[in-house]
């Protein structure tokens, strides 16, 4: 018969801060039983399968958040494209 041992999933609440082996540090968005969402500092929005995933908790800061979108650029219209 084979050895069937459960091993309890540790769910992180929204707003931990966890270490992924591949992307680093990052902040949980939210995670129930089948995914955990992770904002990466470097690496953006990622979700897991929360079974499955390896993380570990850290003490690190997130990152301050961005200021706001930037503003689209202005094309130049030339003389030519005025005119028509």
């Amino acid at each position: 018969m084979p050895d069937t041992q459960e091993t309890a999933m540790e769910l992180y609440a929204a707003g931990a801060r966890v270490a992924h082996g591949e992307y680093g540090d990052g902040t949980v968005m939210r995670a129930d039983e089948y995914h955990t969402v992770i904002q990466f500092d470097e690496h953006g929005l990622r979700t897991f399968s929360s079974p499955r995933v390896v993380l570990r908790s850290t003490n690190t800061l997130a990152p301050p958040p961005a200021k706001g979108r930037r503003k689209r650029a202005v094309k130049a219209t030339t003389k030519t494209q005025a005119a028509v």
